[in-house]
């Protein structure tokens, strides 16, 4: 299970998401800092069966090398297979109550909400974290909504909600502190760091910022 300390930098990426080589993104991003990463290969020309399989396992091999908690997006299949320190859905992926029934009690279950009863109905099914967002307009998910802003962070905790929050959408080195001071634990980031011509600088920075 993770511990609060490691949602800071949640650094998401497949892929479709840089133009690097996967394995050598993550290794910039891991020397730069990134406390979390979770493997999210869907979209345009990502890969699917047995080279995503591939990919996740070469993925992982560099998180565990580097004590970097693996998480997989919404495959709840491969998570297993992998053994994988968590699981993440979306409000449209795998209901979270199924996730839970096939998922041991030590991997960490995180789920998306952006509204009040999004987040008691994860607190109810036994969500432990939660990803907010988008926090700002974002073109890295094709399918991403209009951003809700670090308020919705801020209105999260105003109404009781005590687990781990990590905001996500938009996010870089010049916004990533009013999503902390909301209340957040955390900030997730794609493009911020796997995009940047200098990954490890770009995660050094915005760690330095969530510090």
């Amino acid at each position: 299970m993770m511990n609060k300390e490691q949602y800071l930098l949640y650094f998401i990426m497949g892929s479709n998401n840089t133009d690097k080589d996967p394995e050598e993104a993550l290794r910039e991003a891991v020397q730069g800092g990134i406390t979390c990463f979770q493997f999210r290969e869907k979209g345009e020309d990502a890969r699917e069966a047995s080279g995503k399989k591939e990919l996740a396992q070469r993925l992982q091999v560099i998180c565990r090398e580097a004590g970097v908690p693996f998480i997989v997006n919404d495959d709840v299949d491969l998570a297993l297979e992998l053994g994988a320190d968590g699981i993440h859905a979306g409000q449209e992926d795998t209901p979270l109550r199924d996730i839970k029934k096939r998922c041991s009690g030590s991997m960490t279950v995180g789920v998306s909400a952006k509204t009040k009863a999004e987040a008691e109905q994860a607190v109810q099914d036994g969500a432990d974290y939660l990803g907010a967002g988008p926090m700002f307009a974002t073109s890295t998910k094709e399918d991403a909504e209009a951003p809700v802003g670090p308020e919705t962070v801020r209105m999260l905790r105003q109404s009781g909600i005590t687990l781990p929050i990590v905001g996500i959408g938009g996010i870089g080195t010049e916004n990533a502190a009013s999503v902390m001071e909301a209340g957040a634990d955390g900030v997730s980031v794609i493009s911020a760091i796997s995009r940047a011509p200098d990954i490890q600088q770009a995660a050094q920075s915005l760690r330095n910022v969530l510090r």
